[in-house]
């Protein structure tokens, strides 16, 4: 990884229903943000919220959402990855995608290259369960992990509510992730947001680039944004307010385990990635397979 400037870019969606023209809107607005930040802050890789084609919650049935995104490649991120060769950025962009059948919706984000190619894809792994087919969503979840070699560094590829899980943003760190792109739409608290992000850029020793969503979606649901940059320490070095508007901040790996908190003289001297107990592990690997579910009543 070389040293880099970074910024996280929150865009509100256009406010529903949701149509075809709507979806143009949005990439429009993405577009404008996304030009506007890169005149401001000079920024190499550039995260967009999820979903922000659409907004997260359609608000109309999988079939319909279906007709209106498209696969990827297709024309719905067509834009954005002219977009990317037009500035000569890293682009990184949450989006619906169509799946083989009508029944099929991916939550989806990608990874545009300067040049305009889409370098990676990574389908949402955990759904949250408003969205999921399961629990009666529009989302069908992927099944794999993405880690991208790009000419600023290894970019892992993660979506909002997958944050929650350690073992995914850890798998990407063992394969050599040093920048999580976090595209997100949301739906608790800034304090589980910013929690989240923290403990996956400090368990891993990588920064965090987190795009939250902002505004209010077709359905009529509000989103918060405090969009952020997070530190392989778990520091927050950038935090967007509520409204439109975007973060930087220079993200630099001779500077990323200097010390051991923010401005300390103790020099870092542990490595959770090495330090791990492989035969810990190994002896319950049973256990980290098995089902569980919590002991406490929930809905």
């Amino acid at each position: 990884m070389r040293a880099f400037t970074a910024a996280a870019v929150q865009v509100a969606p256009h406010p529903g229903p949701l149509t075809a023209e709507s979806v143009t809107r949005n990439i429009d607005r993405c577009i404008e943000y996304v030009r506007r930040c890169v005149e401001a802050t000079g920024a190499e890789l550039v995260v967009l919220p999820e979903s922000c084609t659409t907004g997260f919650t359609p608000g109309i049935p999988t079939e319909d959402l279906w007709e209106l995104v498209s696969e990827v490649p297709g024309p719905v991120t067509q834009r954005l990855c002219d977009l990317a060769a037009e500035l000569g950025i890293h682009l990184v962009a949450g989006t619906y995608e169509r799946g083989p059948t009508p029944e099929t919706v991916f939550n989806s984000s990608i990874l545009v290259d300067p040049a305009g190619e889409i370098r990676g894809v990574y389908r949402k792994t955990h759904p949250f369960c408003s969205e999921a087919v399961a629990g009666g969503g529009w989302v069908t979840p992927g099944d794999t992990v993405t880690v991208v070699d790009t000419e600023l560094g290894r970019i892992g590829m993660i979506i909002c509510f997958d944050g929650d899980y350690p073992e995914l943003a850890r798998i990407q760190a063992v394969r050599g992730a040093e920048v999580i792109a976090r595209p997100s739409a949301l739906l608790r608290s800034a304090d589980v947001w910013e929690l989240t992000s923290r403990a996956r850029a400090y368990d891993n020793h990588v920064f965090v680039v987190g795009a939250n969503a902002t505004g209010t979606d077709a359905a009529g649901v509000h989103y918060f944004g405090n969009s952020h940059v997070v530190t392989p320490v778990g520091h927050i070095v950038a935090k967007a307010a509520s409204h439109e508007g975007w973060v930087s901040a220079r993200l630099d790996p001779a500077e990323a385990l200097a010390s051991l908190t923010p401005g300390s003289n103790i020099t870092q001297g542990f490595d959770h990635l090495r330090d791990r107990n492989l035969d810990l592990i190994r002896n319950h690997r049973e256990d980290l397979e098995a089902p569980a579910k919590t002991s406490f009543p929930h809905a």
